[in-house]
């Protein structure tokens, strides 16, 4: 299933539109953050000033920058100045522990990260046994305004109260970006490598999928497109900017179009219907569980929602059903139309569906996105199957990644002739709307974040107690999938599943960090000792 309209948008980096805005309407404010209004011109010079720090520093054309940190005001601006000194944004989630940032660093060989002040404990451990030579640090409360507009989460009301520190050793961001340094001119193809997001890929430990200036563009107008985001729109971004999604709908798509986003830090029930009412926001991208926590706000019929005119969701959790879209609608008091948001994957810059507004089919995941090419496949034989057949998804747009960085046999098993065979099971139906069904992959899904088993075992067989680990997903109503392990412990060694649990906390991300513990005496594995995790689950 193909579609093949795509709208007329100049091909150039998302940097250059940044610029252009800040040529034609400086004054103009394209970011909200709790009630501090930053303009194009604040955005554009911030942005040069990091730009021309890094190529200070040495960071050339291609060399990878990490990014360290949740949302806020100082990520747009380090991820534009990145990509304007021609370096490539590596996004690193905010909730990695030591071994996970260290390996992505060691991965990419990294000099540079640019890390939040709560996080940086983390990054100057990792900076001890890694490449890393220069850390910027992020203060959240730094760009906050004196009498917030919307309700501050605990966090940012901390970080105001705490005391403001840049530790030796480290660069202050905020002093950076207030200088009018400019950057020195970088010539860049729209194929270039402008972004590198870890994933599973198919299998084992995360890689950095390589997305260029041309993947962005593509799958930003695609966005935009679909959503019907003009200028004089308001979106309302809270989904991480880390996160493909929330990049696509917080980084690029504004600048893409010269709208006004209102960030915020996270999400927040009472922040968000604050937002909506106080900014007439009209677009919002959420999830599921985000809308029936609105809903439940005490007083919440307080609020004036009804700007708000498009809410695509995506199904987390529980899933946005068609009577839950009409409860919200109702709610909203306005025009509101929600449906399922769209299906795509990181290794596509995500989006290549999305849901037509004016044709919504409850249940699937909608319609090729412009340029698109779905097609449905026999897993074992690469052969097409016929249309309403369940089969492995595969893909074909100008939003394909170049491949994974310094693996080229797992970008070979991925990406072929162009294809991305993605791993995950679905069919299109007769009027061409495609239905995600289920991963083929072992990847687990929990709360949205993307889990891989091989990376959890490798952090619990650091226990001293434990010689061998398994991780599957288990479902959650709550979560979606919850992380279960399986271990093998060390001849003699007695832990509980309580001090594992305990134990895991410290050294992995909370969603990593595995809910059930079981002990094994074996694990299953192959002749030629691979692990045969689907086993795993008669054991449950």
């Amino acid at each position: 299933m193909e579609t093949n309209t795509t709208p007329a948008y100049p091909q150039q980096p998302l940097h250059e539109y940044l610029r252009g805005h800040a040529r034609t309407r400086p004054d103009a404010t394209p970011m909200v953050w709790y009630g501090r209004a930053i303009t194009w011109a604040e955005l554009d010079r911030a942005s040069d000033a990091f730009a021309a720090r890094l190529q200070a520093l040495g960071v050339r054309k291609g060399d990878p920058v990490v990014m360290f940190c949740n949302n806020c005001p100082q990520y747009i601006v380090a991820h534009y100045g990145i990509q304007k000194a021609g370096a490539i944004v590596c996004p690193s989630g905010p909730l990695n522990k030591e071994h996970e940032l260290g390996y992505q660093v060691n991965d990419l060989k990294a000099r540079v990260i640019v890390a939040a002040a709560d996080l940086l404990p983390v990054a100057l451990k990792v900076r001890e046994a890694s490449t890393l030579e220069h850390v910027f640090a992020v203060h959240y409360a730094d760009l906050l305004p004196p009498e917030p507009t919307l309700e501050l989460p605990a966090e940012l009301q901390a970080a105001r109260a705490a005391a403001r520190v840049v530790p030796a050793g480290c660069e202050d961001f905020l002093a950076v970006m207030r200088t009018d340094a400019r950057p020195a001119p970088v010539a860049v193809s729209m194929d270039d490598v402008a972004l590198m997001t870890y994933t599973s890929g198919t299998t084992g430990l995360p890689k950095g999928a390589m997305l260029s200036y041309g993947n962005a563009l593509f799958k930003t107008i695609a966005t935009a497109q679909a959503g019907g985001i003009e200028p004089q729109d308001v979106c309302l971004s809270i989904a991480p900017l880390y996160h493909i999604a929330g990049m696509l709908m917080g980084v690029n798509t504004p600048v893409l179009v010269g709208c006004a986003h209102v960030l915020l830090f996270r999400f927040d029930p009472l922040a968000v219907l604050q937002a909506i009412d106080r900014y007439q926001v009209t677009y919002w991208y959420s999830i599921a569980p985000m809308n029936v926590a609105c809903m439940q706000v005490s007083g919440a019929d307080q609020f004036d929602l009804g700007s708000l005119r498009r809410n695509p969701v995506t199904s987390f959790g529980i899933s946005f059903t068609e009577p839950l879209a009409q409860q919200w609608q109702a709610f909203t008091r306005g025009p509101c139309i929600s449906c399922e948001a769209a299906y795509g994957l990181s290794e596509t810059h995500t989006m290549d569906t999305g849901m037509p507004y004016d044709a919504i089919r409850w249940g699937t995941h909608g319609r090729p996105m412009p340029g698109v090419t779905v097609r449905i496949v026999d897993p074992d034989t690469g052969a097409e199957v016929p249309t309403g057949e369940m089969g492995e998804i595969t893909l074909l747009s100008p939003g394909n990644f170049k491949g994974y960085w310094n693996k080229p046999e797992a970008t070979a098993a991925t990406l072929k002739d162009g294809w991305v065979w993605t791993g995950d099971m679905g069919l299109v139906d007769e009027h061409g709307y495609l239905t995600f069904a289920g991963r083929t992959k072992e990847m687990i899904k929990v709360s949205g974040y993307s889990v891989f088993p091989e990376e959890v075992e490798t952090i619990l067989i650091k226990h001293p107690a434990v010689k061998q680990a398994a991780v599957i997903g288990q479902p959650d109503p709550d979560k979606g999938e919850v992380v279960k392990a399986f271990l093998v412990l060390q001849p003699g060694a007695s832990v509980t599943a309580e001090e594992i649990v305990a134990w895991s906390r410290q050294n992995m991300a909370t969603y990593k960090t595995p809910r059930h513990v079981r002990f094994i005496d074996e694990l299953p594995v192959t002749g030629a000792g691979k692990m045969l995790r689907r086993l795993l689950k008669d054991k449950d």
